[in-house]
């Protein structure tokens, strides 16, 4: 499974302050094992040491925690500026060999190999340039929408504070899982900007500029909503705890199977 020009990014640098706790978020455990490890686990799968994760908040303790189980890279991002920022900090350290990027969620502990892979083969088989995990959601509050043209392309994401009513009103939203072609990556992420209501340098930005710049962009649509939702808070953790003990309990690998 293991694919030597394949990097993996994992953003595990934020507070998490709706987690109402001191503690980093990513290190909130989930049958006893913090949510990362979850993450890294599933990345190392794919990219061996080609795993960076970007720490910032209490970034020593989640180091530290990671390092015990897993052999990866580390990457700082003293100022949390946004997920286009944290990627931006990682982009010098990639080795010259690696010619793709997927970037996970710290935060979404149930992503399956088999969801993880399925967006890999998809960006290869089709030689794209971005390819984005997207979910359809009943309720998609509090998520970005994911904007199709008329012929069904990819031509961006809108976060749900800078959404317009109708768009508020798109139900396939953004998992945040990403796979990029790194020289894409570069260029893309080169051309953010913080304008928008949160003053953050948005990733999800690169998907309207590449639309823009005609580059091939596709969505993958997963089947399982809570395997790509990340966890924001208490009852969160508390339902994806409860799934993952349900699939366990049925003799799945909730990493494997969704």
């Amino acid at each position: 499974m293991l694919s030597r020009g394949l990097a993996f990014i994992v953003l595990a640098a934020g507070l998490g302050k709706r987690m109402k706790s001191d503690k980093a978020k990513v290190l909130h455990e989930l049958l006893g094992k913090p949510m990362v490890h979850y993450v890294v686990e599933t990345a190392t799968e794919f990219a061996g040491r080609n795993v960076y994760v970007v720490v910032g908040y209490q970034s020593e303790i989640v180091q530290s925690s990671i390092e015990k189980k897993y052999d990866v890279q580390y990457v700082f991002q003293k100022n949390q500026m946004g997920t286009g920022h944290a990627v931006s900090c990682v982009l010098p350290y990639l080795d010259a060999q690696i010619r793709h990027v997927v970037i996970l969620c710290g935060d979404t502990p149930l992503i399956s190999l088999s969801t993880i892979e399925l967006l890999i083969s998809t960006h290869f088989i089709s030689k794209n340039d971005l390819t984005v995990l997207a979910v359809k959601m009943e309720n998609p509050t509090g998520y970005g929408r994911i904007l199709l043209s008329e012929d069904q392309q990819v031509e961006g994401i809108v976060e749900e504070t800078d959404a317009t009513e109708c768009q508020r009103n798109i139900k396939i939203i953004n998992s945040g899982i990403y796979c990029v072609e790194k020289q894409f990556l570069v260029d893309a992420i080169g051309s953010l900007t913080t304008h928008n209501a949160q003053h953050e340098m948005y990733l999800t930005d690169i998907v309207g500029n590449g639309y823009r710049m005609n580059k091939k962009i596709a969505a993958v649509i997963g089947i399982d909503t809570l395997e790509m939702i990340g966890i924001n808070s208490q009852q969160d953790l508390i339902t994806a705890e409860g799934e993952m003990r349900l699939r366990l309990s049925k003799n799945l690998d909730f990493r494997n199977s969704p």
